[in-house]
Order: C-alpha cells, then sequence, then structure tokens
C-alpha cells in the first residue's frame, strides 16, 4: 500500500510556540526529532489546529495532565489496591438506589485514577486493541518510553533493552532505534535479545506469535476481565 511521506519537520519557533501552549518542555531527543527529523511520520503528528497545538487523532491524552510528572507505575500500586478494596458490592446496600450511586461515584474516582496513569505522557503510536507506545513528557523520567498494555495486563511497563534488575526504560532515541517489539518484556513475546531495527516509515505488522499471545490475552480477558474493563459493566446492580 501506497503510504504518503511523512510530515515537515517542525521551526524551532513552532515547538517553542507548542511547548508554551501545552505547558510542558520537550525532552531533547523528541524536540530534535521534531526539529530536524518529522512533525510525525513514525510518531503521533504535532500540529497547530484550530484550537492550538495538539497531537493528531489524540484523544486520550488530556491537557490538564499533561504538565504533570509522568508516573512510575510502581509508585501507585497500593493506591491501587485500596481503590479496588472499596468497590462497592450489591450485597453490602439495602436500597438498590443508593447502590447505584455508590458505584458511580467509584467509578468515576477510578476513572479519574486511571487518566492519572498517563499524566504527564502522550501516545506516541498506537497498536491497535487498545495497544499504546507512550513518551513521558514530564518529571524526573521525561524522555523514557513505555508500554500502555491495559487492555488485557492492566499494566503500564517499560520498553526496556534489558527487563531485569529494574528495567531502565528506553529514551525516544533508543526507541527509535530498536522499536517497540524488541523491547518489550519477555512475557510479550520477545524470545532473543533485543537488535537495533531500521526505523522507516513503513513498519512490518506484529509477528505471528504476538497475535497468537495477543489473542489468548483478550479470551483470557473476556473470562475474567481485569478492573478496567470490570468496572464497565458495574458492581452486579442489575
Amino acid at each position: 500500500m501506497h503510504r504518503l511521506p511523512p510530515p515537515s519537520s517542525l521551526t524551532e519557533a513552532e515547538v517553542a510556540e507548542a511547548e508554551r501552549e501545552l505547558g510542558v518542555s520537550f525532552p531533547a531527543e523528541y524536540r530534535a526529532y521534531l526539529v530536524g527529523v518529522s512533525a510525525g511520520g513514525d510518531v503521533a503528528r504535532l500540529e497547530r489546529g484550530e484550537r492550538g497545538w495538539w497531537w493528531a487523532d489524540n484523544r486520550q491524552t488530556r491537557a490538564d495532565l499533561l504538565p504533570l510528572p509522568f508516573p512510575h507505575p510502581d509508585s501507585y500500586d497500593a493506591a491501587e489496591d485500596e481503590l479496588d478494596a472499596r468497590m462497592p458490592r450489591r450485597e453490602d446496600f439495602e436500597d438498590e438506589s443508593v447502590a447505584v450511586a455508590a458505584w458511580r461515584a467509584w467509578d468515576a474516582e477510578a476513572d479519574e485514577f486511571e487518566d492519572r496513569k498517563t499524566a504527564g505522557a502522550v501516545v506516541l503510536q498506537e497498536h491497535g486493541c487498545g495497544f499504546a507506545t507512550l513518551l513521558a513528557l514530564s518529571g524526573p523520567l521525561a524522555g523514557t518510553v513505555w508500554w500502555d498494555g491495559r487492555a488485557t495486563c492492566g499494566r503500564i511497563v517499560p520498553l526496556s533493552l534489558v527487563h531485569a534488575a529494574g528495567a531502565r526504560p528506553v529514551t525516544f532515541a533508543e526507541w527509535q532505534e530498536y522499536g517497540f517489539w524488541d523491547l518489550l518484556p519477555p512475557d510479550w513475546g520477545r524470545s532473543e535479545p533485543a537488535q537495533p531495527v531500521v526505523f522507516a516509515p513503513a513498519r512490518e505488522e506484529p509477528r505471528a506469535p504476538f497475535l497468537r499471545r495477543l489473542a489468548a490475552a483478550v479470551v483470557a480477558a473476556w473470562r475474567d476481565p481485569v478492573r478496567p474493563l470490570r468496572r464497565s459493566s458495574g458492581p452486579g446492580l442489575g
């Protein structure tokens, strides 16, 4: 299939204007890409629209959370466990209307909690089925790249060259060199050491083992949904 050429790069003035509007300072490697390579291409396109600077087709990122530090996923495990433990159950309420109101309040809190997991980050690439590659823009982790696997595993994990001993997340430049596939944790299907790849506009489709693993994960999620999916149906309120 013929692909359109990537959009032109941005000027230093345009990048500076975008940073002012968005309330962030882009990591150096990402900034260099925008100015020296392209405003999009293999990453979500940064463009000026009627409402100002934003990333094309990005409806997930909340502008109000963008300047906040991107949180390491380990930092909110305990809070998430506490939130799950407070999920209202129908059997705890005599009045169904009270139960419904309690569920709605908890669900709104849980939605906010989910949104804040990606505070200070933007989607670099969408991979379908709810998976995405994230770039941290703000905080101590700014410039690092992460895998949003919440669609099945409920986790955001670092894309890393070595997933032992803390799994240092790769930088934007390292991600460009290797691509996302070889940087995934071993339990996502990587069976050999990461190898550099040629980062070109035309990307190959994920390999068959990944698709089989993805299909199995979707079936498992259907049988035993993770919390974000479980929240969509409510706590058995009829």
